[in-house]
């Protein structure tokens, strides 16, 4: 596991580093990606033996017998999160924003409204317009510098039409993981007001050490009813292309409703994915993230002594996912020239706030992914680029 290594991964259909010009501006030929949320890592060694081994047999049908993968799955919700499953609760989408599109569909109408703790993942915002739903944008209290979820003012904002809540958790972008009496408190507010919980778990692996990650249905089992959980091994592993996520769903009649809607929809995973997935939730992955975390804890802690060493400018600290959230409040500018000097001067191709939703709006974010010396490279030219604050 050498997270050191510099990977090339320009002109390799890379959206990371192939999108960064069109989308950002910044040049991949002097710049450094820290948008979108992949990592410029290789997964575990035994997640490519596992694809060079379907290469080397050169055939690739349609997959059968799904009971390893499903039983990897298991395997590791109940070793690594102390949570048992069966394995007929799985059900595999082409990815967890596929899952949750499909969710939507399932427990929501076109004008119902759906709850977002603001700022939140900006392809759930993408997701609901494009669905024709009202999203109902709760914003997240920031207390010194640590979201918490006012349930109260999310209350008060509701119209009665709201019919279900995505929940993000660890939260991306303000990397927050939830202590058991604030999701136990969301899971009454769920209840109190009838609401469909889609808790989204994709990051629950990528938790900092001295940190703690609870499963929404281990913290409140009583409402499975109610609840849809959404994980995937894409993230954990640096294998999003793989577009792979679990639906994993306790009660039998949501069971018996996303059934449906998977059949209406013909969604099925690839068998890339599959393969892929029931290599990685192994102890060998099991070491692999272990190592990553430990890797990542140091990238945060440059990245964020950097950060807090320009005046104005503080990242919330990070309790979980790689993606640093970095408030800019304080330094008295505009989001419009904070991110011209982020991608113009620092040319680092990095996620303005205001796509995340309310609350968003005067902080970026960076995904700390990569190569240490990435990291300190991009430290330092931020520093440059807001000199003149010194």
């Amino acid at each position: 596991m050498n997270f050191d290594e510099i990977i090339d991964r320009r002109g390799t259909h890379s959206a990371k580093w192939d999108l960064m010009e069109t989308l950002h501006g910044v040049s991949p030929e002097d710049g450094i990606s820290m948008w979108v949320a992949d990592m410029d890592f290789r997964p575990p060694q035994c997640v490519n033996t596992a694809l060079q081994a379907m290469l080397n047999h050169g055939i690739f049908g349609y997959f059968g017998d799904d009971a390893a993968y499903r039983n990897s799955i298991q395997w590791w919700m109940k070793n690594r999160h102390g949570w048992d499953i069966d394995t007929d609760w799985i059900f595999s989408t082409h990815g967890l924003v596929n899952g949750t599109a499909l969710c939507v569909q399932t427990w929501t109408e076109p004008g119902d409204g759906v709850i977002l703790f603001t700022p939140v993942y900006y392809v759930f915002h993408k997701i609901l317009n494009a669905a024709g739903r009202q999203i109902v944008e709760c914003p997240l209290a920031n207390n010194d510098g640590r979201y918490e979820m006012d349930l109260d003012l999310a209350q008060s904002l509701l119209t009665g039409n709201e019919k279900m809540v995505i929940l993000c958790s660890p939260h991306n972008p303000g990397g927050r993981v939830w202590t058991v009496e604030e999701l136990r408190g969301l899971a009454d507010f769920c209840v109190k007001n009838d609401l469909i919980l889609v808790s989204d778990e994709i990051h629950h692996d990528l938790v900092f050490p001295g940190e703690k990650h609870t499963i929404m249905q281990r913290a409140a089992p009583e409402i499975s009813d109610r609840l849809v959980m959404l994980t995937a091994a894409t993230k954990t592993f640096n294998m999003a292309g793989a577009h792979t996520g679990n639906i994993i769903i306790q009660d039998a009649k949501l069971r018996a409703d996303f059934a449906r809607t998977m059949d209406a929809t013909g969604t099925s995973p690839n068998a890339f994915g599959l393969h892929a997935i029931t290599a990685a939730y192994s102890a060998e992955g099991a070491a692999w993230i272990d190592a990553l975390m430990a890797y990542l804890d140091e990238n945060r802690r440059i990245f964020d002594a950097g950060v807090n060493a320009i005046p104005g400018a503080k990242s919330m600290p990070m309790e979980g996912t790689y993606l640093s959230w970095v408030d800019f409040t304080d330094t008295g500018m505009e989001a419009d020239e904070v991110i011209r000097r982020v991608k113009q001067e620092a040319k680092l191709a990095a996620h303005g706030g205001a796509i995340f939703g309310k609350g968003g709006e005067t902080f970026m974010r960076f995904n700390i992914g990569m190569p240490k010396s990435y990291i300190q490279e991009a430290v330092t030219r931020l520093q440059a680029a807001f000199a003149d604050l010194q």
